[in-house]
């Protein structure tokens, strides 16, 4: 594929609300080549799509994740106004994307760091992955998902555990990027977001010669979804994927 492929950024989160499973079938809908997500543990042990240490901005609810229960953050409402929306389990999300039969998508997720729980937050998502038969791929390539991370030591983690799981580290700085650390925690992608690819166009050509493919987040501005095929980004995460595609698409003729 000439183009950048596009991952839906929390779903397709422009439309519908972020992280419900309205989102993400939407996305799926829109020809989305790929779907990202958060993860937090509640207190309970249960992998949970939420972005935010807290439920207070997502829904009508308030409190930490990692305290309350799988049963005490499933009372609250986390859809838009008059669009009622359930708590959306990593479980669930996965369901649906090995239930997608029509072009198999990959699944993205995200370990949120630091959280009190640590290291358990990889565990628990490789155990999560083991039980759908997702964390031992016959390579890299044909992985149905990517993990990532801002924290180095998480990525270390998955890959040592699960070294044919491809990774991404997540990044905010291109001297972060540009440095050591992708190597070595044996990440096989660098993740940085649209302002620092803006400034920084050099990044993509440095993880290609290393053996590394780009994850730019999050691309909405049109000008930027440009930007990233001239580059040769090779995913590019966005709040509206179906538009994203449709750019893309006519930019190469399809």
């Amino acid at each position: 594929m000439d183009r950048p492929r596009v991952v839906a950024h929390r779903g397709s989160s422009a439309a519908k609300a972020e992280h419900t499973l309205a989102a993400y079938e939407l996305a799926l809908a829109e020809g989305a080549d790929g779907l990202e997500c958060d993860v937090r543990l509640t207190s309970d042990g249960h992998l949970v799509c939420i972005h935010d240490r807290t439920i207070d901005r997502t829904s009508n609810g308030t409190g930490a994740v990692s305290e309350m229960t799988l049963a005490e953050l499933s009372q609250f409402d986390y859809g838009k106004p008059g669009e009622p929306a359930e708590l959306l389990t990593l479980h669930r999300l996965l369901e649906l994307v090995m239930d997608w039969t029509s072009v198999p998508v990959k699944l993205f997720v995200e370990t949120k760091h630091p959280v009190r729980y640590g290291a358990l937050v990889e565990a628990k998502l490789l155990d999560a992955l083991a039980s759908f038969g997702l964390a031992t791929p016959a390579s890299a390539d044909f992985s149905r998902v990517v993990v990532m991370s801002f924290a180095g030591s998480a990525v270390w983690r998955v890959r040592r555990a699960a070294p044919l799981l491809p990774t991404v580290l997540l990044g905010e700085t291109s001297r972060y990027l540009r440095g050591s650390a992708a190597t070595t925690v044996g990440a096989t992608a660098i993740g940085p977001s649209i302002m620092t690819l803006r400034e920084h166009h050099d990044l993509v050509d440095r993880a290609a010669a290393s053996g590394r493919a780009t994850y730019c987040w999050t691309v909405d501005d049109p000008a930027d979804v440009e930007l990233c095929r001239e580059l040769g980004v090779g995913w590019v995460a966005t709040n509206h994927p179906g538009r994203t595609r449709l750019q893309l698409e006519a930019a190469h003729g399809v």
